[in-house]
Parts: structure tokens; sequence; C-alpha cells
């Protein structure tokens, strides 16, 4: 079994990729299951297999703490860490070759509080990654990619496994994603970017962050899909292969 945990801001389109890729491979004819950690939320666009609402009820911890929904969503966060044992249990059952997380929407409280590494570390699994996602909508601007990698390398540091970054909703901005493309690969011309769209006071707050990540080696050239159309599965299923098997791919 291999664990993908899908991270990203509010908005990145973290469910509908859960979605998509666990109906991918299910269509590969391997055994995915789709896992919601996000005890908050109260839809989604599919029916997760797992679902961590089952485990700790959101509206009990309001009424029973007297919180607020952003008191109540940190509490509930913290607990997905207590409840580890069920949670591994129930995915074990089901014997799945692939089990995909779908984290909370606010990314803070699955990252940024111990009980999210905590999952990433300690699920047992033959094989994991987590899967960071660029908002195309979002990175559309040359200062919002800078801003949103120098937030991917924080993923980096706190969820320390191999990490992949996708370009999400790549349908939404027409022919915009090669540019953003672009971008992630020449590290100048992104510079240049953020010169003509910024003042000189951002430009080189921002110009320094880039080159900083420069520095260190860290180079963000996320794989462009699209929930919607189904585009980029396939590359994004091979590189998630050579985490997961060495480059085995799944069957046609």
């Amino acid at each position: 079994m291999f664990a993908l945990f899908i991270v990203g801001t509010a908005g990145s389109g973290k469910s509908l990729l859960t979605s998509a890729l666990a109906s991918w491979y299910s269509d590969k004819g391997a055994h995915a299951v789709s896992a919601n950690l996000d005890p908050g939320t109260l839809n989604l666009p599919y029916e997760p297999d797992v679902d961590i609402r089952e485990m700790i009820d959101f509206q009990t911890i309001m009424n029973s703490y007297q919180l607020g929904p952003n008191g109540a969503l940190i509490f509930a966060a913290d607990l997905i860490a207590s409840r580890m044992p069920e949670l591994q249990d129930h995915v074990d059952s089901l014997n799945p070759d692939y089990v995909i997380f779908d984290t909370p929407g606010q990314l803070e409280l699955f990252a940024y509080r111990q009980s999210g590494p905590f999952v990433v570390q300690n699920f047992r699994c033959e094989g994991k990654a987590v899967l960071f996602l660029f908002d195309s909508t979002v990175v559309s601007t040359a200062i919002n990619f800078v801003a949103i990698a120098m937030l991917a390398a924080s993923i980096q540091l706190r969820l320390p496994v191999p990490n992949v970054s996708a370009l999400s909703k790549k349908d939404l901005v027409g022919e915009g994603w090669k540019q953003i493309l672009r971008w992630s690969s020449d590290p100048l011309e992104l510079e240049k970017a953020i010169a003509t769209e910024a003042g000189e006071t951002h430009y080189l707050l921002t110009s320094r962050i880039l080159r900083g990540l420069v520095n260190t080696g860290i180079a963000y050239e996320p794989i462009p899909v699209s929930a919607a159309t189904m585009d980029g599965m396939g590359e994004l299923s091979a590189t998630l292969s050579r985490i997961f098997r060495g480059g085995e791919e799944v069957e046609d």
C-alpha cells in the first residue's frame, strides 16, 4: 500500500484532485481509496472510503467545549493524531494499493500543528509522498508564484517525506499554465516578470526570496493537471511511481 497526502492552500483543488486521482487509479485496475482528513468540512465532491468525520464530531466539539468554529477546527485537527490507530485499521481493512488523503482546507491546521506531521510520519505503508498543489488561478502572477513556492518549501520542512508539486486547475487559466511552467524552469525569466509587477521594495523582497530558494537547490516545476478534464494524470502517476515503485507503472 502506498499513501499520498494532498496538501495546498484553501480552494486549491485538493478534494477534486483526490476524487479524480482515485478514479484514475481505479480505471487502471489498481485498488485506490480516498480518505478525508478534514473534520470540519461540510460537503465533499466525492464519497470518501475513510472519513475522519466518523471519528471526530466537529459539532459536538463546538457544543461540549463552547468553542467557535475556528477554535473547534483547531481542537478537531489536534485530535486527528489520537485517532491514528483507528484510521490505520480502517485503511488496512480495505487492503488498497493506494490511499489518497484529502487534508484539511486550512493548510496551517494540518502542516503547522503537531497532528498532521505525526500522521504523515507514522502512517504505516510501503511508501508515502506529499503532493503540494500550486493553484494555477493564484500563481498566475510572478509574485504569487514565489510566495507559494516559499510556502511549498516550508511544507517540505514540516512534512519530511518525498514531496511532489502539481499545478492544479490547469483548465481554468487557458494557456496561462504554459507561462507558469516557464517561470518554474527559468528563474531569470521569473525575476524579470517580478520586476514588471512589483515596486522597488516588493521587487527586492521577492527577488531575494527567489534567489534564496534557487541557492538552496529548491526548484519547483509543478506538473500541470486538471481534475475536471483528467489532463496530466498520466504524468503525475508516473512521477509518483518513481517514488513508490522505482518507476513501475500501474497497468493500463
